[in-house]
């Protein structure tokens, strides 16, 4: 049981190391001055400036600074000096529930660097902006029974590198969405025989092999690592770039215009054909399954779960596609920031605000039935909070918050403990 905990806590890591920030010789340090990094509407925040070498303060530094709401035009901008190499700024306040942001730029040698934090104010009881279109639930119904129509034509290959003494490893592919068209991942079984839960891990974005989850297969997980683009996953990683530059290049703005084209349809409805997977396997307990993932995998996971009544949990680290039409009513929305410094014509425009409520998180979010962890950050500037918790407070099955005020687009070792044990105990495995 040792190895699993060490092994998920890898595979949480590995969602999100790439963004974390590096270490640098010159640090810009913002933080509000309430330690919670919570305000209430019409209570005004100052945000403390430190810059430092060495960790220790830099001494006459020039720096220019931004208050913004989240993700919108400056409020404020200005170029300062900070003697000590501190500086206190007095901020505004926001009068409705939101966020409030502080970024600051340094420049030394020739080289900038930057910091900035992020105020809450009583984010709790933002509302989403995206409605709930009247025909939301028939128009996935009827997808999910056009697909349940599609035979799921499974084919494994098994990958025998990849197998140890107690794991069957196999590339998986199912029929998905059109007759012809595919889903892949990585299948990782037990060998000995039982009955055994599962894991249906969903990407974040991008185009990419896939691993799998051994070692968790190993302590007796069926493991299920998908990709959702319809090809292979053990292939040259050469081939994914070509693709990410190629044919799926900016995949995520695909069709946003045709509520029936949008990419992400036969995405959402893989990940269910997926679970079909699952619940087709003899080894499968027949009950536990828990879906996972972070940012395009966090969005994933709570469709998967609101589509699905057969999960029985969702783990959602700071999911995007979370109130798409944000922008449109003057505030932050979700990736992939669909409607930032939009340029469209108006009747573009208002195709694409009206396709996008069938997709967006929120509206699924208000499906959820099965308790779930969630996780995010203030600073997170690729899946605004705004947006997040605009998902979030529309959930009312059981849930656990876990916040990391500092964290961008990103989470901190910290987190780990608290997202296993949720995890183990959802998934009757012994701790």
């Amino acid at each position: 049981m040792k190895k699993l905990l060490s092994t998920i806590s890898l595979l949480f890591i590995v969602i999100t190391l790439w963004s974390q920030p590096k270490e640098q010789m010159i640090k810009v340090f913002v933080s509000p001055d309430h330690t919670d990094w919570l305000y209430k509407p019409g209570e005004t925040v100052k945000f403390n400036i430190r810059i430092t070498k060495n960790n220790i303060p830099l001494q006459n530094a020039d720096a220019y600074y931004e208050l913004s709401y989240d993700m919108m035009p400056p409020l404020k901008k200005e170029s300062v000096k900070l003697k000590n190499g501190e500086l206190t700024i007095n901020g505004s306040t926001m009068n409705i529930p939101g966020f409030m942001r502080c970024r600051v730029w340094t420049k030394h040698e020739d080289k900038t660097y930057s910091g900035y934090a992020t105020a809450a104010f009583a984010p709790e009881d933002i509302k989403p902006t995206t409605t709930l279109p009247t025909d939301f639930e028939a128009f996935w119904e009827k997808a999910k029974s056009e697909n349940s129509k599609i035979p799921i034509d499974s084919r494994l290959r098994l990958l025998p590198e990849r197998c140890t003494g107690k794991v069957n490893v196999y590339e998986v592919n199912i029929q998905n969405y059109r007759i012809g068209s595919r889903l892949y991942g990585i299948l990782c079984i037990p060998k000995a025989p039982g009955k055994y839960p599962a894991v249906l891990r969903v990407p974040g974005a991008g185009i990419r092999p896939y691993n799998g989850m051994i070692v968790e297969a190993e302590d007796g997980l069926i493991t299920l690592e998908i990709g959702i683009h319809g090809v292979p996953v053990t292939m040259d990683p050469v081939i994914y770039n070509n693709l990410l530059y190629g044919g799926l290049n900016q995949y995520q703005y695909m069709n946003w215009d045709n509520r029936d084209e949008i990419y992400f349809k036969r995405v959402y409805i893989g990940c269910v054909r997926a679970a079909d997977y699952i619940f087709s396997m003899d080894e499968f307990d027949g009950e536990n399954l828990i879906v996972y993932g972070g940012s395009q995998g966090g969005a994933l996971a709570i469709v998967t779960a609101a589509l699905d009544p057969r999960i029985k949990g969702l783990v959602s680290f700071y999911p995007a596609l979370c109130d798409l039409n944000g922008y449109v009513h003057g505030r932050a929305g979700g990736w992939p920031h669909l409607f930032r410094n939009s340029t469209e014509s108006p009747e573009i425009l208002k195709q694409k605000t009206k396709n996008t409520p069938y997709y967006d998180v929120v509206n699924f979010a208000r499906k959820i039935k099965v308790p779930g962890f969630y996780y995010l950050g203030y600073n997170d500037m690729t899946c605004p909070p705004t947006s997040m918790y605009s998902a979030y407070n529309t959930i009312t099955a059981p849930k656990v918050l876990e916040i990391m005020e500092e964290a961008g687009h990103f989470s901190y070792p910290e987190l780990w403990p608290k997202a296993k044990a949720w995890i183990y105990t959802h998934l009757q495995v012994n701790q």
